[in-house]
Parts: structure tokens; sequence; C-alpha cells
């Protein structure tokens, strides 16, 4: 158990200005433990970055502070699975989808225990830390895993409603998840399901499929585009898999274009899985993928690096605009 932090404390300091959409993940572990769900979670020394301190005060006995061994963490939590927990386990994405991806195909997946691993500071996010700490190869990497399930929600409510869903969700789940500054897309209240797109209508001219941070942008050009007589249609497909299949082949079949949009490489992410629901139904649309262009991304500011890859608002009505 750890001590108490005192209100004189940086860490104190931290915990509470966390960014929203991280401190979602400890507040909605404490709302499900509380209705009585046998959750756990744990980090590897990453408690005030994904916001988890929270939880960790709230509930020592059920929080591990694994320390900078993630490969560990991830093996560790499918042993706690097998006790009848259901444990959350967090760190960073570059860490967690690719250093620690044989004990979450191993231990985790093979098996069927039902560990949610929550992979924060997704794509580009963590900008001047550098290559190393960008995960732009997460989303391929998980989603080839079999029976696990991968999640990239747009914001902190959106993560909210996922992770109560989860605890009781029979299959392991991979969330993928920003720094914690996602700007808002929705109302707390507005409700998701895992697997099911959450489509903002299907546009005859073109409509734009887009995951996590993504989405707060595809919004926005979406409207941009709509101003200027465009008819373009929104999906958010925060569950990337198991994809929405009727969703994409709806959009395929009405839109002249369909746009995908990720903040992660386009080879094996969101873009190529709709390609493949495309091949193998044929709609009149044509595709283009739009994300990181198969090459390690540049160090820089996040809002820099969101611009120079046209992953903002702006970058997003350009591409899509030119693609009409």
């Amino acid at each position: 158990m750890s001590a108490p932090i005192s209100k004189e404390s940086w860490q104190y300091r931290e915990m509470n200005t966390r960014a929203p959409s991280l401190s979602v993940l400890s507040d909605t572990l404490i709302e499900l433990a509380e209705a009585g769900h046998p959750v756990a979670a744990g980090t590897a020394d990453l408690q005030y970055s994904n916001g988890l301190v929270g939880f960790a005060q709230r509930y020592p006995d059920r929080f591990v502070q694994f320390g900078i061994s993630e490969q560990n963490m991830v093996s560790a939590a499918a042993g706690m699975a097998t006790t009848g927990l259901v444990p959350y386990v967090a760190t960073f994405a570059s860490f967690l989808g690719l250093l620690a991806c044989e004990q979450i195909r191993m231990d985790i997946a093979y098996c069927a225990q039902p560990v949610r691993l929550i992979g924060h500071h997704t794509g580009i996010s963590l900008g001047f830390y550098g290559t190393s700490h960008h995960a732009t190869e997460d989303i391929s990497t998980m989603r080839a895993i079999a029976d696990l399930t991968v999640i990239s929600p747009a914001d902190g409510a959106q993560f909210a409603q996922l992770l109560r869903e989860s605890a009781t969700y029979p299959e392991p789940i991979y969330f993928r998840i920003g720094r914690g500054h996602d700007p808002a897309v929705y109302d707390p209240q507005e409700e998701f399901r895992i697997g099911k797109a959450k489509v903002h209508g299907i546009g005859d001219d073109i409509t734009i499929i887009a995951c996590g941070y993504a989405v707060h942008g595809a919004k926005a050009a979406k409207e941009a585009l709509e101003a200027k007589g465009h008819s373009v249609g929104l999906i958010d497909m925060h569950t990337v898999k198991p994809l929405d299949e009727d969703a994409v082949r709806q959009a395929a079949e009405r839109s002249k274009v369909i746009l995908t949009v990720e903040e992660h490489n386009i080879l094996g992410g969101l873009g190529s899985a709709v390609a493949e629901i495309m091949a193998e139904n044929p709609g009149k649309a044509r595709l283009k993928r739009h994300g990181i262009m198969d090459e390690y991304s540049l160090i820089a500011p996040p809002t820099h690096l969101y611009k120079h890859y046209k992953l903002d608002a702006a970058g997003i009505e350009e591409v899509a605009a030119a693609l009409i």
C-alpha cells in the first residue's frame, strides 16, 4: 500500500491536473469497482502519466506498480485474470503494442484471458520524445492477433462508455488512446457499443472513416466541406477489430470516394482493414488511405506533426477536397 500523497508534493499537483481523457481511465475503473466488478489495475511506472494514481489511492489492494517491466506486467495481468479478476494494465502504446507483443499474443489472447490493455500516448502524440516513443504500428500488430479486440476511442466520453462495456466483455481488448488532451467530440451521455461504428451520415460525394484522434479533425472537415455544398459522410470506426463491415459496405455502395484517416501507418491499420472489406465487397466507391505514409515519424511538437502529416482539420479537409 502506498503512503498518502501530500498536497504540497509534485505528485499531488500532477494527479489533480492530469489530462481529462486520462483521468477517465481511473475514474471509470473506480466506478466499476464500486459497482461490484472485479476490476484491478496496473502500470509500468506511469501511474501519473495515465491517471491511474487516482485508482491506486482509492483501491491500493487492487493496484500493482510493475515498474519499467512492460512484458512482465502483461504476463502478470494474464495470471491475475485466471483468478477471476479483470485487469486493466496501462503504459505507453509504443511499449505495450510492440515490446510486449509476444506476451499479449501467447499469455493473453491465445489463453483467452479477459485482460484490458491500455496503450496510451499513441500515434505521434509524444512529439519530442521521438520515434522510439511514437506508436504508428500498434494497430497493425494488435489486429493481426487472433481473438484480440482493438478499440481506438475518439475522446474521453467515448472511452468511458466503452470501458464500462468492457467490464463484462468476454474477450481481451487493446485500447488505443491519446495523451489525454484530446478535443471533445461527444456528449458524456452518448452511448456506444463495441464493434458498432458511430455513423454521422453517408455522403454522396465522399465518406470519411476515421478512428481515435483523427475523428475530431474529420468532423470539422466534414462540416467545412458541407458548408461549401458537398455531400460528406463520417463514420467513427472506434472498434478497428472486429470492424463494422455493414457500415463500410453501405458507405462503399453510396459514396463516390471513401477516405480513411488514422494517426497510424497506412499499412496494416484502419485503412487496410477497410480496404480488405471493400476488396471482397466491391461497391462503387474508390478508396484513399490517409495517415503516416509508411515512414518513421518526425520529431516535433504534436501540433506541428499533425499539421505536417495533414491529420488536423485543415489537412483532412484539403485531402478530402482534392478527392472530391
